[in-house]
């Protein structure tokens, strides 16, 4: 998923773009920062950089953090949180002792400075720092956005295992959906998919419906250049059809409400329907499915329908790509097909693997004959 997101970002601007373990880096002004808040459809989270070094001690590492000058990034009136992340130290056997570190630090100085210090708030902060240490390196950053960008704003009704929005989004851009074509998802359950794809088709911002970051709580937010950054994005006509179906009637109830709120659902096909009885004219087209394995979801028998989702790929749904996303390569295995393109994604805590199919016309040695032939 870095790969995507770091496409993303270099669309929107940013520039020195690497690509970390589960992070990208960048750099950028203020406006970037509302950009990426705004725009981003594969981001959890934007940091902004505040400072890093090094240290030998625990009584270095709180001298270091004392040096810092924290009465820039809040006043005395905002609350504070600290959340920090420790790998391979010697010295921090856990975070959240490094965060208790911190908060003297901070507690200290505005005490050396003007007699009081600011409140510590986990539930709902004015300001988030973000502390990472990696062996004797740490990194200290502001959390520009509070809550994780997944949230967008428009999701009324969770079903029983939804996607996360960040996941679907990086999924619907893995397969180079062009936002032109005809998109299927035949297993929609709340409609996280085929409302991301109508986000998308439409070039709207998955900011859009959410009224909050923590960037909003700096010294230096600039409502009006964040204004601005908002009526970059232009809406684009969409002419193409986005289908979704799903076997239960309330998850297609759930995915309406949703779209709804999203406010893309004259844009959604909805359709109460098995995937082995529906029959759509789709060509060039891109189908994504998230068929239940068996971890958080069960069926009866999960075998036939994954044998059954191959048979109908197969049969009725040549001339388009299909990418199918599970946890258990058992499962997977049973589809018939062979992927042209395998990729391992984390949904949630599963671990699974995200697959492409390449649904030719015709049988497989007639094409091979075909192509020798030319």
């Amino acid at each position: 998923m870095e790969s995507v997101l770091a496409e993303e970002i270099k669309r929107l601007g940013g520039s020195n773009i690497v690509k970390g373990n589960r992070a990208v880096f960048f750099d950028g002004d203020l406006a970037m920062v509302y950009r990426a808040n705004y725009r981003l459809r594969t981001a959890l989270r934007v940091f902004r950089q505040i400072d890093s070094f090094r240290y030998t001690n625990v009584d270095d590492f709180y001298l270091k953090c004392l040096r810092m000058k924290w009465e820039s990034y809040m006043n005395l009136n905002q609350t504070f949180s600290i959340q920090s992340t420790v790998f391979h130290s010697d010295i921090f056997k856990n975070s959240m002792f490094a965060s208790l570190k911190v908060k003297d630090a901070i507690a200290d100085r505005f005490r050396q400075r003007y007699g009081t210090r600011p409140d510590v708030d986990t539930q709902s902060p004015d300001i988030i720092f973000n502390v990472h240490i990696s062996n004797d390196m740490v990194t200290i950053s502001l959390d520009s956005s509070g809550e994780s960008l997944h949230k967008r704003g428009y999701r009324q009704v969770q079903g029983d295992a939804p996607l996360s929005e960040v996941l679907a989004a990086g999924m619907i851009l893995m397969t180079g959906w062009d936002g032109i074509t005809d998109f299927l998802d035949p297993m929609c359950g709340s409609g996280t998919l085929p409302i991301e794809a109508a986000l998308i088709a439409r070039n709207i911002p998955p900011g859009k419906y959410r009224k909050s970051w923590s960037f909003m709580s700096w010294k230096d937010f600039d409502p009006e250049l964040f204004e601005q950054i908002k009526e970059e994005a232009e809406v684009r006509e969409f002419n193409g059809k986005i289908y979704a179906s799903d076997i239960l009637h309330k998850n297609i109830l759930a995915s309406q409400s949703n779209a709804r709120s999203a406010r893309v659902y004259n844009l959604i096909h909805f359709e109460k329907g098995d995937f082995a009885d529906i029959n759509l004219p789709l060509k060039n087209s891109t189908l994504i499915m998230n068929p239940p394995y068996g971890e958080r979801l069960t069926s009866p028998d999960l075998d036939n329908l994954y044998s059954m989702i191959g048979e109908r790929l197969k049969h009725h749904y040549s001339s388009n790509q299909a990418w199918i996303l599970s946890s258990s390569p058992n499962l997977i295995h049973k589809i018939g097909l062979k992927p042209s393109v395998k990729v391992r994604l984390l949904n949630g805590a599963l671990e699974c693997t995200y697959q492409k199919y390449e649904l030719f016309e015709g049988k497989r040695i007639d094409r091979i004959v075909k192509k020798r032939l030319r």
